[in-house]
This record gives structure tokens, sequence and C-alpha cells, in this order.
């Protein structure tokens, strides 16, 4: 199916990749939509639910064109559509030149191949899942992932029970976690797609980690917390909690700025 944010409209929220499939879904046409979980939306449309998530692929950026952030040139230009990679390429490089880019991942190949852009920045996963060993991965540490990034999301009419036992039975439980509290990060934070905000959760044996960035598109000024807890916690409630910590620190001023940016 071809949504609103495939055939190229541009602004607009997140629902523009997703509404004509969760239309589809509502009107009984679909019964399971496959969604990049980084597209979805914090709060779903009445009667829909998220109902299960495959094993995550790699959630890192990469950077395309040089071996790491501190290895791009001094004043280089740099190409990506994402505030939140812009935000924080700043944060740490204020000597670049950030320039909006766009196209699938091939034309951003060939754009850089180009010497259109002096290197690029793309989701290791989208790379890996197009078979190409390109990218060099940045720490999610240091540059904190996209909400859901490297995550299908699988979503369904809510109380269809066939249908949500055969998206569990593809289910891995940490990525669902770690969705979970990602989406939760968002959705307390009242962030939208033209806020520059990273969340990245990751479940091991010693518990849950959450980490979240909030800042300016220019990099001039930003917030980043890390929370943890035990594995069994709601990871919902982690991720309000963190969120929580990033809005007393002034996340919600440099949310409003940065929208109105």
């Amino acid at each position: 199916m071809k949504t609103t944010g495939d055939r190229g409209v541009r602004g607009g929220d997140k629902s523009r990749w997703v509404k004509e499939i969760e239309e589809a879904l509502l009107e009984d046409r679909a019964d399971l939509a496959v969604h990049s979980a980084k597209d979805v939306p914090g709060e779903l449309p009445p009667g829909l639910s998220i109902v299960g998530v495959p094993p995550r692929a790699d959630a890192r950026d990469a950077i395309c064109g040089a071996a790491g952030v501190a290895a791009i040139p001094e004043g280089a230009v740099v190409g990506t559509s994402s505030l939140r990679r812009r935000s924080q390429l700043l944060a740490v490089r204020p000597d670049l030149a950030v320039e909006d880019m766009r196209g699938n991942v091939d034309t951003r190949l060939r754009k850089l191949r180009e010497r259109q852009y002096d290197a690029i920045v793309l989701a290791k996963a989208g790379l890996e899942r197009l078979g190409l060993d390109e990218g060099e991965p940045v720490d999610a540490g240091t540059f904190t992932p996209a909400p859901g990034q490297g995550c299908l999301a699988l979503e369904a009419r809510t109380g269809d029970a066939e249908i949500a036992a055969l998206a569990q039975a593809v289910t891995d439980h940490a990525a669902l976690v770690e969705l979970t509290a990602e989406r939760a990060v968002v959705t307390e934070l009242d962030a939208t797609c033209h806020t520059p905000v990273g969340a990245h959760a990751r479940l091991t044996e010693g518990g849950l980690a959450v980490e979240a960035y909030v800042g300016l598109p220019d990099g001039s000024s930003w917030i980043r917390d890390r929370l943890e807890g035990a594995a069994d916690d709601d990871p919902s409630a982690l991720g309000r909690e963190l969120a929580g910590r990033l809005l007393a620190a002034g996340a919600g001023p440099l949310l409003v700025q940065a929208a109105a940016s």
C-alpha cells in the first residue's frame, strides 16, 4: 500500500506513513499491518493496538563516507533528513554543515558517491536489510537512536485474538520490552516528528536501561538522561519516569522552541 509519506507529501506528523494502512485495518480490508516502528505515532487510533514486535535489527545510526563522527573532515557537508541526527551531530561537531537530504537509501548513497555530500547518516538497520555492508555504526550511548529504530511493529485491531496470537508467535520479548519503553518516553514528552528526540532502551540480564535525548535542531542546547530498572519492571513506567526527569530538567521549553524552529 502507498501511504501519504510514500507519495512524497512533506509536512504533517508521523501518521502520514501509516494513515492509509491503519484505515485498511479499521475497515477490515487488512488484518495485520507491518510498520517501521519509528514511523508509528505514540498515540494509536482507537480500536488499534501493537500486537507484536519481531527480533530487533541494529538500532544504531551509521555514518557513510567517514569512519565515524570524529573522522568527518572539518567543515564537511553532511546529509540527513532527521532533525534528531542534525541536532546530535551539531551538538558534538558544530563546525559541520548539516544539509537536508531526501530519497530512499539507494538515492542517498548515490548522492554521496557523486560527492553532493561529504558524509551522510543512515539507519544501520536499513542498510543491513538491503544487504549493504556500508556505514560505520555510531555508539548508541553517545548518539541516541530514534525511538523504535531497528524495530518492526505489528499492528492489528484491538481484540482480534486470532491475529494477536499469530503476531505473538514471531514476537521477540526483548524487542517488545525495548520498544514499549521507548514509545512511553516519546508519548510522555508529547514529542512529534518535528522535534529532535531520541530514545533507546536495552534489555539485558542485568535489567532494562533507557536513555533519551532532547535538543534543538542546531545542537546549541540539549539534554540527555539515562535510567535503569529491573528486567521485570513495567517498561512503560520506566520510560515515563525518564521522560519526567527530562521535563524536570527543562526538556519542555526545548521541545516548544524546537517545534517553532
